[in-house]
Parts: C-alpha cells; structure tokens; sequence
C-alpha cells in the first residue's frame, strides 16, 4: 500500500470515528416549538435558554412559560402540545420510531394549563403516552384533552 494510499484509508478512518462519536453525543430532536408567544423558556441540563419558533427540543427539557407566555410544540410523531401562561412541562420520556409507528412519550405538568391532541405513539398504543400532574397520571385513551394543574 502506498503512503498516500495509507493517508488517505487513515483520514477517512478517523472522519468516520468523528463523525460516530459527534453523532452519539448530539441528543435525540424530539420536536420542535412552532409557537412561542411572550416569555417562553427551556430548562437544559442546568442552562436557561429562549425558546423561539424553530427550538428543537431534546428528552428531558423542561418548557416554561411566563405570565405573558404560551406555546405550542409538534412533536416527531405529530403529537401537538399546547401549554398556556404560567406553565411548566417537563418531556420527560420521550422515544418515537417512524418506521413501526411506535414509542413512549411521558410529560409532566407542573403548573399551568396544558392542551394535547394525541399523534402516532397514543394511536398505535394508548398506554404509551401518560401525562403526569401533581395530583393525578393520565394515561391517554383519546385523542384530545386538556389539563391544568396549580
């Protein structure tokens, strides 16, 4: 093998093991905010950041909103969350395959007010999808609710 030859297998070698281990640290895009009105933030491994249209949300983020605030979220399997002023949603489970339509999405609601129409992960298997609140777990049996929690 010549030396350029050897180069060459070496440095794609090393870009393919940057590349796997760039791909193993970026965290799963679970949605996306599509509506951000007022004071709407997300709580990220111990950072605060705004949350304008276009946010892509990872598992575990937790969204909040101000007296002013509300904002509404798609998730990857068309699920659509709607939280109003003064809420606080924790996504705290969430996994989605699009190829067999099925997952587990678990949210929590703090405070506040929270509107949700179901999507693929509910549809294919209703006890897939729970919302908690301080008070009671809904498990989700329809394809739209809204709760609220003080």
């Amino acid at each position: 093998m010549s030396k350029f030859t050897r180069r060459s297998v070496l440095r794609n070698l090393l870009l393919c093991v940057c590349a796997m281990i760039g791909g193993s640290v970026q965290a799963a895009d679970i949605g996306q905010v599509k509506v951000s009105k007022g004071r709407v933030e997300i709580e990220r491994h111990g950072a605060t950041l705004p949350a304008p249209v276009g946010t892509r949300l990872e598992a575990a983020d937790v969204v909040k909103t101000g007296a002013d605030g509300s904002v509404g979220i798609t998730m990857t399997d068309d699920s659509l969350l709607s939280a109003g002023p003064d809420s606080v949603l924790e996504l705290s489970q969430y996994a989605y395959d699009p190829t067999t339509r099925k997952g587990r999405f678990e949210a929590s609601l703090g405070k506040g007010t929270l509107a949700v129409v179901s999507g693929r992960i509910a549809k294919a298997s209703p006890e897939a999808m729970t919302v908690r609140t301080p008070d009671a777990v809904l498990g989700v049996r329809g394809t739209e609710f809204v709760v609220s929690a003080k």
